[in-house]
């Protein structure tokens, strides 16, 4: 792969290409919104591109994982120095060890000549891995030897040679939890989890929701030389009720839409798709005449279905899955503000405390000190 080549099938991909920051209200330069939950984010890439440690970027599929991982790459002393993005899930294992490694001729059938893998060509620069987690275990072994010592071999080879990258991994699912099943290296989680970010949903940041919209239609009137279109009143407000499963990806998605099928100056509300206007009695609206209880079991039964009979994690497949979510979207509907979210929840603040970091949610009342150094 050359460098500042960029794959990301998960669909995170840049909303304002490489301009400049607007005012510092978004320094990472690749993330549109000025929500709290943005600046919280903005902030410690900030904080995480001065240091040359690895670092970890979470968050739902379509959030941005990827621009963000770009954004600490623009903003670290490496930012002259080459940038590749790799994606775990793209490639066999065998492929996959030689687009990061390399071989040498022979190395394995069809090998007729060697290859430099991105360890070694992005010397000085970063490498970005997307859904680290399904990086096979033989690989993560290789992989720790660059993080920690600095070194790899091609495959093939009995030559040790030197890497000089920053590692930048993204996943979407719950890495510690691989530790857990013995299906990630738990010291390789650690040395990643130096300086984790979770990229926030997009539910959890709807007044970002106006600003993502204009910036789309003024990119895409752009592109087609042509004035960007206004928004009904009735478009912005249905944006701001849905629940955004698929996060930015699916917005960017419903404006390029509009922008097809319009025929005139105006978003209106005929153009909106049914999940949007409760059309779509399946993602969005038939919930509402279900009553509670029916939900729970419904939830329960899809939960073992999806596991199969020989799962043996139902209660973190499920309890723990809607625990989590519960503590979410009560943290959003209190601003963040523990006292209040422990108080509605029915707990003590201190268990809130505990849930938090069992559970990876970013504590949003202590933000990172602007003097603090990683």
């Amino acid at each position: 792969m050359s460098a500042d080549s960029s794959q990301a099938p998960d669909g995170d991909r840049s909303p304002d290409g490489d301009r400049p920051p607007d005012g510092g209200r978004s320094p990472t330069s690749s993330l549109v919104g000025g929500s709290p939950a943005m600046q919280h984010v903005n902030h410690w890439a900030r904080q995480i591109a001065r240091s040359r440690t690895c670092a970890l970027v979470q968050g739902e599929p379509g959030v941005g994982k990827t621009l963000l991982a770009h954004a600490v790459h623009r903003l670290s002393d490496r930012s002259g120095g080459p940038l590749a993005t790799v994606d775990c899930r793209g490639f066999d294992e065998l492929g996959l060890a030689s687009e990061l490694f390399g071989h040498v001729r022979g190395a394995f059938a069809g090998a007729v000549g060697g290859r430099v893998g991105c360890v070694e060509s992005l010397g000085g620069g970063t490498l970005v891995l997307n859904e680290i987690g399904a990086l096979p275990l033989r690989l993560q072994t290789r992989l720790l030897g660059v993080v920690q010592g600095g070194s790899f071999t091609r495959l093939g080879d009995t030559r040790t040679r030197r890497a000089d990258i920053r590692l930048i991994a993204t996943n979407s699912g719950d890495l510690l939890g691989e530790v857990e099943a013995q299906r990630f290296r738990e010291d390789l989680y650690w040395r990643l989890n130096v300086a984790p970010i979770t990229v926030p949903p997009l539910r959890m940041r709807r007044e970002d929701i106006p600003e993502l919209v204009e910036h789309f239609l003024r990119q895409l009137a752009e592109r087609a030389d042509r004035p960007a279109l206004q928004v009904h009143p009735d478009v912005h407000q249905a944006l701001q009720d849905y629940h955004w499963p698929g996060n930015v990806r699916e917005l960017q998605s419903y404006v390029e839409r509009a922008v097809v099928l319009t025929e005139d100056d105006t978003w209106t509300p005929a153009l909106l798709p049914g999940v949007l206007t409760g059309r779509d009695r399946a993602r969005r609206g038939q919930i509402q005449g279900v009553d509670l209880d029916t939900l729970v079991v419904e939830v329960v039964q899809q939960g073992l279905a999806a596991a199969g009979p020989a799962a043996a994690d139902m209660h973190e497949r499920i309890v723990n899955r809607v625990e989590r979510e519960l503590i979410v979207q009560v943290l959003a509907e209190c601003n963040r503000v523990q006292t209040k979210a422990a108080a509605r929840l029915g707990i003590n603040r201190n268990t809130l405390r505990k849930k938090l970091a069992d559970y990876q949610i970013e504590d949003a009342e202590n933000p990172p000190s602007d003097a603090r150094r990683t």
